[in-house]
């Protein structure tokens, strides 16, 4: 299956940001989309867009940090359309600042949120990709895993644990059954600032994203990109950032 239109995406992280970004182009272009997030009120407010516009979108309330919250998000696409095309992990959280205020819990959220809700995700859908002959796992990276910068190292750490862990599921999945892509924005216009509880950093980064950052819907193109391809054609990385960033 080839395109876009007819596909059932399940996205996590979905009620802002990306997430929201890539669920509006996705169900413009014909794709039938489950939303995933802890926060209904906005997940019901961008059903009701994509609605308006014509499309087709469930809502399931997901906590990534709750393997059955993943499940409950799968049966939902399983039982509503039969299938599920393709799982977009996006949640994510920033509780980046230097490794010397040993912020022990703000590195356990991260590893909770950007490692451990990708596993989930993973133990949900491969099952069901498996019976079903096919499926395609896209996930949110960073550039923070690629560029090592003061500040972000247990992010970035927790970031290239997700992209080993891809490139590893890769190689275990040559059958064909199984697509795998890492997206790695830079700086993006989202919430995820937000997360961020060292008032320094956090505004070091919103200055970053008030100056360039690029908009969430360039980056749910690129995610288009990597699920409109034929199913013998796997596009494996893509890294998406602004022209100015270092």
């Amino acid at each position: 299956m080839a395109g876009i239109e007819g596909k059932i995406v399940a996205i996590t992280g979905a009620s802002s940001g990306i997430g929201e970004a890539t669920a509006l182009l996705l169900a413009e272009r014909g794709a039938a989309v489950v939303l995933g997030a802890r926060r209904t009120d906005r997940l019901e407010r961008l059903a009701a867009r994509i609605i308006a516009a014509g499309g087709y979108v469930s809502t399931q309330q997901t906590d990534v940090t709750r393997p059955q919250d993943l499940q409950r998000l799968v049966d939902r696409a399983v039982v509503d359309h039969g299938r599920l095309d393709v799982l977009i992990s996006n949640a994510g959280i920033s509780k980046i600042g230097p490794v010397d205020a040993l912020d022990v819990g703000g590195w356990s959220a991260m590893i909770d949120v950007n490692l451990r809700g990708v596993l989930h995700g993973i133990a949900a859908a491969l099952p069901v990709f498996r019976r079903q002959g096919h499926g395609h796992l896209v996930t949110t990276v960073s550039t923070s895993g690629l560029k090592i910068v003061p500040n972000q190292a247990v992010y970035a750490a927790t970031k290239n644990a997700v992209r080993t862990l891809l490139e590893g599921l890769r190689q275990e999945s040559t059958d064909g059954v199984v697509r795998t892509t890492s997206v790695s924005p830079g700086y993006v216009r989202t919430e995820l600032a937000d997360s961020i509880d060292d008032e320094a950093v956090r505004a070091q980064i919103r200055r970053g994203m008030d100056e360039f950052a690029i908009p969430p819907d360039a980056v749910a193109r690129a995610i288009a990109f990597a699920i409109e391809q034929p199913v013998d054609i796997e596009i494996g990385d893509i890294t998406i950032r602004p022209t100015v960033q270092n």
